[in-house]
């Protein structure tokens, strides 16, 4: 083979060595452009909804309550304003009292049907009658007056980067007066931040019966958030055995196999469950100089 041609030969090589790097190089960097887009859409739109109802079992027109001369549900308003994650923010609510009075804040009410069996529900129904729609629904609920925006943002951000969850949710230490509390719901997870179980009762539970001042129980903060899809599959999902002795409407959520993010979070308040707890609250906003 002459020269010449041995040269053009391994020149014909070299650019075509050259082409399948450079085009593979365009392929890779289009190929991540086109995930970095789809990962900044994934569950992109956000809608925080607060169900609210009047007839509670353990405390009639609970989100109407005064706090430091707000309703409570105003107060649960105001700070889930100040999220960076939401889009929207809506309560939903059956009683017309309670919307007449997020009315009166400037709060955007949907106003959904008294069947709804629990707050899920309720998000699910109010979803359906938005105009716009939405990938995420955040859950937050109208008695935790305290909560605060970093642990609605955390729990949105916690589902985006989860592909395989459906759920988040959030939990902080548990204080030793309230472990066996029944209203205040324990949670337990695995070493990837994933729900194992929830309780009415202390969970883990040792040998002793008592609690075991160096293990870090956690509390389950009422908020939560869903891949919009699953909403609309859960009212569906028949209630669950652990479910309905629990009384716990996450159970539903495990028993059928979906997973569902945990974060911890530190976070001193506590929700409004009995009208005992408005005075704890209270007690709360004045050392904390919240108005």
């Amino acid at each position: 083979m002459c020269s010449s041609c041995s040269s053009g030969s391994s020149s014909t090589r070299s650019w075509i060595v050259h082409g399948i790097v450079a085009g593979g190089a365009i392929a890779a960097a289009i190929g991540a452009g086109a995930y970095l887009v789809r990962y900044r859409k994934f569950r992109s739109q956000v809608v925080g909804i607060i169900p609210a109802r009047y007839a509670s079992s353990r405390f009639e027109g609970k989100p109407l309550v005064n706090i430091l001369g707000k309703p409570m549900i105003q107060r649960t308003w105001e700070r889930a304003k100040l999220a960076t994650t939401l889009d929207h923010i809506v309560v939903a609510t059956d009683d017309e009292k309670i919307a007449e009075c997020c009315r009166g804040f400037g709060a955007d009410v949907v106003m959904t049907s008294e069947s709804c069996r629990n707050g899920t529900e309720r998000c699910n129904e109010a979803l359906q009658k938005l105009d716009k729609k939405y990938d995420v629904v955040v859950n937050i609920q109208g008695d935790e007056p305290l909560i605060e925006p970093e642990i609605i943002d955390g729990i949105v951000k916690s589902l985006q980067a989860a592909p395989d969850a459906v759920f988040s949710t959030a939990v902080t230490s548990l204080k030793p007066e309230d472990a066996f509390d029944p209203n205040r719901v324990k949670c337990v997870v695995d070493n990837q931040g994933y729900a194992i179980y929830f309780s009415r009762g202390l969970i883990p539970y040792n040998k002793l019966g008592k609690v075991n001042p160096q293990f870090p129980y956690m509390l389950h903060l009422g908020i939560q958030s869903y891949d919009a899809k699953f909403l609309k599959i859960y009212p569906e999902l028949q209630p669950t055995p652990l479910q309905l002795e629990e009384d716990l409407e996450q159970l539903k959520v495990l028993e059928n196999g979906y997973k569902m993010k945990v974060i911890k979070v530190d976070h001193e308040a506590h929700g409004v469950d009995i009208p005992e707890d408005v005075e704890k609250i209270e007690t709360l906003m004045r050392e904390q100089n919240l108005s």
